[in-house]
């Protein structure tokens, strides 16, 4: 039998060409959005179905957080755990996502020296998790005094820096991922290291006749590639090199902005940090917004958060995670209104365009007729009036109630 019902809000915002809609209305059918409009309209036309009334709330869509790494490094840096045990602190933080408003993640596995799951293993654990989570197959490097490289398909087992340009690795990489994640760290990664622990954080990996070389073999696998990247000169180099999606791309110039611009180059935005320097400012993100570059805001979950700048709100650099997104989205999304944006085109950054980094557009991150019915009730419009998680009354994935706050 199939289930059908309308949803009302006092406001809807659909982050689609239909915009705002004052006492709008949903009808959801089989967890789809069916139609949209306005709650006069959309009650003549189905005078007798359930109607779930949140007239006093705002409805948008539902998060998405196109860049985490909430399965592999942050379930041993938080918790004393063990192999044996991964898998349960992993789906711990995957459920802080989803009530954090969070119905879509972008995961990135990179191998790790204590854990010796593979993709397929992170497929499995979060088959009963009411969220969609795509995968990238990472090669990484940290910048420890003695550079550390791992890759998805070695897993646990360490390889040596010539291996990150092995065909067979390469071609894996491609095969494996599900979207342009960071499939190669550009810059040595500081991790979630202090700073003295990774002293050769930010050195460049690749020349650049190693990174056209893999991003073709991507290419022809029919795959767009993305990659860890920061400071002029390796920006310049991922730009020469064709690379679809630069994350963090921290200390990029006018210039290159204008490239990538031309490229149709998509920007993944961390302003938590992620990189060995300054993250991406609320100023810079508005810059990359205003050269007309598609631009994603994302957590890089778990991190600390980049010491001694101003439009972070927390005291210290203890590990934080994917429940700050609206927080460290909130300075740049008020920014970009403070300039004439409109709150379609801002709240697209943590929902619609990191949607569309993960190759989802058709599926959600808007509300629109044919898509998943991912969306929130909340206090306000997140990341304009509100950015604290128990502002998020209700999360609903597929049509379900998933999570709920309401008294």
């Amino acid at each position: 039998m199939n289930h059908i019902y309308m949803i009302r809000a006092k406001k809807l915002v659909t982050v689609s060409d239909v915009g705002t809609i004052d006492d709008g209305a949903m009808v959801i059918k089989d967890g789809k959005i069916q139609s949209v409009g306005t709650w006069q309209q959309l009650r003549n036309q189905h005078p007798t179905i359930e109607v779930k009334d949140y007239s006093n709330y705002a409805l948008t869509p539902s998060f998405v957080d196109c860049h985490t790494h909430l399965l592999e490094f942050a379930p041993s840096s938080l918790y004393p755990i063990t192999n044996e045990t991964q898998a349960l602190a992993g789906k711990s933080l995957l459920l802080k996502a989803l009530t954090s408003g969070i119905t879509a993640l972008g995961e990135q596995v990179c191998g790790h020296p204590k854990s010796t799951f593979s993709i397929d293993d992170y497929r499995k654990i979060v088959k009963d998790i009411p969220m969609h989570v795509s995968f990238a197959a990472t090669s990484i490097s940290i910048g420890f005094e003695k550079l550390a490289h791992f890759t998805a398909i070695t897993m646990a087992k360490p390889v040596k820096q010539t291996d990150l340009v092995d065909n067979h690795i390469v071609n894996e990489l491609s095969v494996q991922s599900e979207y342009p994640g960071e499939n190669l760290f550009i810059n040595a990664t500081p991790a979630n290291f202090t700073k003295d622990a990774v002293p050769r954080s930010g050195e460049i990996i690749y020349t650049f006749n190693e990174l056209k070389h893999i991003v073709d073999r991507f290419h022809k696998q029919g795959k767009q590639i993305g990659v860890h990247v920061a400071g002029e000169e390796a920006i310049q180099m991922t730009l020469r090199a064709g690379v679809d999606v630069l994350h963090h791309a921290h200390g990029m110039m006018n210039k290159q902005m204008k490239q990538a611009k031309a490229q149709g180059t998509k920007i993944v935005a961390t302003p938590m940090g992620g990189t060995h320097i300054e993250p991406n400012s609320p100023e810079n993100i508005l810059e990359l917004v205003n050269n007309d570059i598609e631009v994603s805001i994302a957590t890089d979950a778990y991190l600390p958060p980049f010491p001694n700048v101003s439009w972070l709100p927390f005291s210290n650099q203890s590990l934080q995670g994917p429940d700050v997104l609206m927080k460290i989205a909130e300075p740049a999304m008020k920014l970009l209104v403070k300039n004439g944006y409109n709150e379609n085109q801002v709240l697209a950054l943590i929902t619609k365009n990191p949607a569309a980094i993960l190759g989802k557009e058709d599926r959600f991150g808007k509300l629109d007729r044919g898509m998943d019915a991912n969306f929130l009730i909340a206090d306000g419009i997140p990341g304009i009036d509100i950015n604290d998680v128990e502002d998020i009354k209700v999360v609903y994935f597929r049509g379900k109630e998933v999570v709920s706050r309401m008294n």
